[in-house]
């Protein structure tokens, strides 16, 4: 199983990619319209070829290199829950999800990826999308399948769900299988970033990840829009506040010697998750480096997909492909 190639659009901090170059993609063109993630893919992998463009201006004509490649891979901007529907933007992540289905008729991928909210998969106010979805790939050959990943399951230390398109080649399409999960005892938070709390000699470190003793609730990336980082909604906060997080704001840097950890005191004996260790929590390697300020390197990890996922994913499609089984006749 090698050579297999890959276009991945809104490839932000490199989640998707990352993971797919693990399952043993390697990337024809990515391409992103925040400067900051392009840098970011850019530092980390120089080789990779990466276009700094609004996936909606993408043309493949423009890009011959894009065409004729076993797979099209979108880790796409989620779309609004039914409470945003009413806001100026709402449309533009639906129109993005749209315009990766069109896509697939210029680059005529061997499969396609695409991965979003859950709710996108099952839930009644997407219905439109998949009825769309399923209309564009049927009448180009694909057969496709809708489900619904955890991240927990995947060794990935956190409760991240996320919904699922997977298309395939007609001949090919009763090879593919969702991946199953890789792990059965789910990676805590104190396991992800004990080391990491402890490298500036907090001698608290040990205890504090002892009592962090679950996965992450979902880190939530945030819009442009919106002020400074946080871990999430408010629930997601309480969760936080339950292994002694302030998830209120996202840390300069990770305790230090002196750092008095008391949640019983308030949110300023809160320990703070830095973007580094958000980083972690998404399966991130450590020796990935995410450009920009604090905000702007978390957003862009907050909205990632894990690495760990996307190579799930990749070596489920690859098993699909490799072989190339029922292949019709020539002649």
């Amino acid at each position: 199983m090698s050579g297999l190639t890959f276009v991945d659009v809104c490839s932000g901090a490199g989640g998707l990619a990352l993971g797919l170059e693990r399952a043993g993609f390697e990337p024809r063109l990515l391409l992103d319209d925040d400067e900051l993630a392009v840098t970011t893919l850019r530092t980390n992998r120089p080789h990779w070829n990466v276009l700094h463009t609004d996936l909606l201006d993408f043309d493949p004509a423009e890009h011959p290199v894009s065409h004729d490649v076993d797979l099209l891979a979108a880790g796409l901007p989620r779309v609004k829950s039914n409470a945003t529907v009413a806001r100026p933007d709402s449309r533009v992540e639906e129109r993005l999800l749209e315009a990766t289905v069109y896509l697939v008729h210029a680059i005529r991928p061997r499969a396609v990826l695409i991965e979003n909210v859950p709710d996108l998969a099952r839930a009644d106010a997407y219905q439109r999308f998949r009825d769309f979805a399923r209309a564009e790939l049927a009448h180009l050959g694909y057969e496709f399948s809708w489900f619904v990943l955890n991240a927990v399951d995947f060794g990935v230390p956190q409760n991240r769900k996320q919904g699922v398109l997977v298309a395939v080649e007609r001949h090919r399409a009763k090879e593919f299988r969702p991946p199953a999960a890789t792990v059965q005892v789910p990676t805590t938070v104190g396991a992800a970033l004990g080391p990491s709390m402890a490298s500036r000699g907090w001698q608290d470190a040990a205890r504090w990840a002892a009592q962090a003793d679950r996965p992450a609730p979902t880190l939530v990336g945030g819009s442009k829009n919106r002020g400074g980082p946080d871990l999430g909604p408010t629930g997601a906060k309480r969760t936080w506040a339950t292994m002694g997080v302030n998830a209120h704001t996202v840390g300069d840097e990770v305790p230090g010697p002196d750092f008095i950890w008391d949640p019983e005191l308030g949110r300023d004996n809160m320990v703070k998750i830095t973007a580094a260790q958000a980083a972690l929590l998404q399966g991130f390697p450590a020796t990935w480096e995410v450009a920009g300020r604090k905000t702007a390197r978390y957003r862009q990890i907050g909205h990632a997909t894990p690495p760990p996922v996307g190579e799930a994913l990749g070596r489920a499609i690859a098993e699909a492909l490799d072989g190339d089984p029922a292949v019709p006749a020539a002649g």
